[in-house]
């Protein structure tokens, strides 16, 4: 099986099995999805959206959020993976929002990744879910999902490098979805660790099942 041929089988499935799908983290506008992916770093969706509630009813916009103390946001968010840092950047995110770009989040990339707490991975997933742009965010379950299945070269051992050998080969209208295809194909079937093979419905075609040296790359 070609690369080519293995990107259609799969892509395929998706579409039949999960036409449309977006992020499981809760939000109502892009400031909210913005904070939301901040604290999702090394955190699970479950937990960020056991804490975001209450983080937006009290900070529910830039302006409320840029107004408060560091103390005031850690205690909503005391629970998540470094929370100090993640506190940090939160309130300097939503300062240089309302300074700099009256208090709307940015879809531009450049100037999403100024932000504090934003790095490509975060303004990938603002541009995709808020703004609807093809852009494919990589985090740890795309990143081993398209390397177990085969849909990147073995030489793609960083997220850019997974990110571009994805983008160019998955249609662009498929990309927004695409990422999310991955992303809950890692979370709940190809997990890191005692991944669920035998709920995998791409178990003919998998690497881990295969001599991987016989893919191709056309």
């Amino acid at each position: 099986m070609t690369r080519k041929e293995r990107y259609r089988f799969i892509l395929d499935y998706f579409r039949k099995q999960q036409p449309h799908v977006t992020t499981e983290l809760q939000f109502t506008s892009p400031f909210q999805l913005l904070v939301a992916t901040i604290l999702s770093a090394q955190c699970t969706d479950k937990r960020v959206n056991e804490v975001t509630p209450a983080l937006f009813a009290k900070f529910p916009d830039a302006k409320s959020m840029a107004d408060a103390e560091e103390v005031e946001v850690f205690e909503y968010v005391k629970s998540v993976s470094y929370p100090n840092s993640k506190t940090r950047h939160l309130v300097q995110m939503a300062k240089m929002l309302v300074a700099e770009y009256g208090g709307e989040v940015p879809s531009d990339p450049a100037q999403l990744v100024r932000l504090p707490g934003v790095g490509r991975k975060t303004a990938n997933v603002v541009q995709a879910v808020a703004f609807g742009k093809a852009t494919m965010a990589v985090d740890t379950h795309v990143f081993r999902v398209s390397r177990r299945l085969g849909l990147v070269s073995r030489d793609a051992n960083t997220p850019l490098k997974v990110e571009m050998q994805l983008m160019r080969n998955i249609p662009e209208a498929d990309i927004p979805d695409a990422h999310h295809w991955l992303i809950l194909h890692g979370r709940y079937v190809c997990t890191s660790r005692n991944p669920h093979c035998q709920e995998c419905p791409f178990g003919d075609i998998c690497p881990r099942l295969m001599d991987n040296d016989k893919l191709q790359n056309r």
